[in-house]
Formats: structure tokens, sequence, C-alpha cells
């Protein structure tokens, strides 16, 4: 297959209209002559340079220079001011609401046991079967524990979790209903305002995953009434590998959280070091143990970028990115078999894509070899994660390029 030219000229002439197109510089990597194309960024954001220099600074001036000082010198309110900031760049959250600790896992569990310890009188919780399997895991779990029921959302492969289908589930035992923004594999992106209503009209509570849209899709949580919400940070957020997650919970719930992994510094008193737990006021009751700094520091630019640019344009840039990415595999990859897996309504669709081919399983390893980087799903899904501010048109269509040249010909 020879390089389409006039797909490549399309590609270089929305790079150049593209009004963010200079924010890629601003990304440690971006002109690595060994990367053709990054289509992963759904799965970790490149770091930023400035990240380079934040974390340098923090090593020198504050670990070494502060030494444990640094707690009392500001690190103990980070998890509340980072927070804060992921609430009024990227979600839509007033101040107060967001705070930064453990996993996405563990924040999962500690906002499922408290929704479900909120609704005491109901045995049911409602999850769809296409959800991330660590959501599916943690909610098995949480039945097993607590002696409750699951019910299952069935959900057409290339879409998601709808209103209508959601109607169909909950009823008067559904205590919690868990559901992703946008779905991890075929990243169709759900209608939260118009799903939390149904689940509220059913007397239930729901919790929202964000991990695969925050940062590349505007939320509004508080305008939506969203009960509790979490995400990871490693993806649009670009916090590094296992960069710590965030979880927002509406203020009308706070003062009833019940906290069930009980650490010192989401106490009342956590310096009292006193025998009998007392939750802290606000957002800080959700913190457990000591917070990750160091894993804090780089989503900060990223949110700093994010905010500068405006989560609109972000969008924007999306749509524009994966609506390209579809056009080109259906160009270059016709007769070949490939399926495109996702939503075709860009504004039913997050910031990938995924295209099914019975050989991308063993696809993957040349095309990283050769300098082009996806990411595998089963059970035979490439996904092309297209980050908005560090991804070009001209390097998604090579990336696509590559993947139609290594498909096998019969």
């Amino acid at each position: 297959m020879s390089e389409n030219t006039s797909l490549l000229n399309r590609a270089r002439t929305l790079d150049a209209e593209d009004p963010l197109a200079g924010y890629r510089a601003r990304f440690e990597g971006h002109d690595d002559p060994d990367i053709v194309a990054y289509l992963d960024g759904n799965s970790l954001g490149r770091p930023l340079t400035d990240t380079l220099q934040r974390l340098e600074s923090f090593v020198r001036e504050q670990w070494a220079g502060r030494l444990i000082r640094g707690w009392d010198e500001g690190w103990l309110g980070l998890p509340e001011q980072v927070g804060d900031l992921i609430g009024r760049v990227a979600i839509g959250a007033a101040a107060g609401q967001c705070t930064v600790a453990d996993s996405t896992s563990v924040l999962l569990y500690k906002l499922a046991r408290a929704a479900v310890a909120a609704r005491p009188d109901r045995t049911e919780i409602v999850i769809d079967r296409d959800n991330f399997p660590t959501d599916r895991f943690i909610m098995e779990g949480i039945a097993a524990e607590r002696g409750l029921q699951l019910r299952w959302v069935d959900l057409q492969y290339d879409g998601g979790a709808t209103a209508a289908e959601v109607a169909a589930v909950v009823g008067p035992q559904t205590a919690l209903v868990v559901l992703s923004h946008v779905a991890y594999r075929s990243g169709h992106l759900a209608d939260i305002p118009a799903i939390t209503a149904v689940v509220h009209d059913a007397g239930a509570l729901v919790l929202w995953d964000l991990s695969h849209s925050v940062g590349s899709v505007p939320a509004e949580l508080d305008q939506w009434n969203v009960d509790y919400a979490t995400g990871c940070s490693y993806k649009y957020l670009n916090g590094g590998p296992g960069a710590p997650a965030w979880a927002y919970v509406a203020q009308r719930h706070l003062a009833d959280f019940q906290q069930p992994i009980q650490g010192w510094l989401g106490s009342a008193d956590p310096f009292g070091m006193g025998s009998d737990y007392e939750p802290a006021p606000g957002i800080r009751r959700l913190v457990s143990g000591t917070p990750p700094i160091i894993g804090m520091l780089a989503m900060q630019d990223m949110l700093a970028l994010i905010g500068e640019v405006g989560m609109p344009a972000v969008r924007a840039k999306s749509i524009a990115l994966t609506s390209f990415a579809i056009e080109a595999v259906e160009e270059l990859m016709s007769g070949t078999g490939v399926v495109v897996s996702s939503p075709r309504d860009p504004q039913e669709r997050g910031s990938h894509i995924t295209i099914d081919h019975p050989a991308f399983r063993d696809l993957v390893p040349e095309l990283w070899a050769k300098g082009v980087i996806p990411d595998y799903r089963n059970p035979a899904g490439i996904r092309l994660g297209l980050s908005p501010l560090s991804t070009s048109f001209e390097e998604t269509y090579l990336g696509i390029l590559q993947i139609a040249e290594s498909l096998p010909r019969s």
C-alpha cells in the first residue's frame, strides 16, 4: 500500500489550521525520530517539558532542602488544592468536593461502599457488562461483602450505556449505579445528565468513572447533579505512570459520607493521635493515608495547560482528530476486513476509537518496533488514543498508514 497523497495533504492542512498545534512542542518526545506516531495517550500521556523542571526543583529545593518540614509548609494541603484545580479546570466542580488520593481502584471502592451505606434498605448495584474490569471486579467484591446483588446492563459492542438501557434495569432495590463517562473499549460517550436523572428518579445514587474522559471531554458534575465520580490522572491529565487518582463527592453527601478505610489523615485531628476515629469535615474525610506528593506534581502542569487552552477548545480538537482517524481508517483499510467499533457520531464518542481485525493481537508488537504505538484490547481491537494537545493530524495519518501497510495480505 502506497502513501495516500490526498489524505496526507489533508492531514497537513488540518495541522496548519489547528489553533492548538503549537502546544504540541511543549511535550517531551514530540520530535523523537524513533516515534512515528504515539497513539496511546488514552493510556499514558506524554510528559510536559515543564514537568521535568518541576520534578528537579522539587527534589532539590523541597525534598532535599526542606526535608520533613515540607509537610508543615504545604504538602499536607496539596491533595485538596490539586483537587480544587481539577474541579475548576476539568470537571465543573466547585471547591471543596474533589481531592487527590490513592488509585482509581481504591477510590472506586471507597465511593461505592459509602454509596451503598447511604442506601441501607436497598439490595442491588447496577453496572454494565463492558465496563473496565476493575470497576466490575470491585463491584462484585462489594456485593459479596455486603450481601448485595449485581444487576447488569447489556450494551451494543460499539456503544455504551444509554438512559433507556439504564432505565430498564434500575428499580426500587437499586442502591448504586456505576458507569463510565467514556467506555474504555468502544470510546462511547455517555449522556451523564440524562442517565443521572434516570438513576435519581429510581431513588438510587450514581458513581461515574471519568478515567477515559477527564482532560479530553468537558464535564459539569455540579450542574449535572452527579453524586460521586473518580478517575485516573495519567491519561489525558499527563500525571505520569501510576500517578494518583482523584475523587469527587457532591457537597450534599459529604456530611454523611462513611469512609470505609479509616486512616489517620482522614480523621478530624490526625496529629492528636486519638484512640477513636472521628472523620474530618468535608472532602478530607475521603483521605486515608499519607498523600502521594510526588505523584501530584506532573498533573499540575497539565491542568495549568488545560486551563490556559480551555476544555471547549480541547474537545473541539479531540472531535476533529477522531473524525479524521475514522476517515483515514476507512480510506486506507478499505477491503481489509477492519471494522470501526466506535460510535460514528462525534458527539457520542470520547478521544479514542477502536478498530477491530483478527490479526491485530499479533500485529501490535511489530507496530511498536516500527515506532507506531497504539494499544491492543480484547477481543480483536487496536485503540487509537488521540490526546488533543500532544497529537497531530499528520502523526495520526502516519500511524494509521503503518497499521494498514502491516496487515497481512491474502
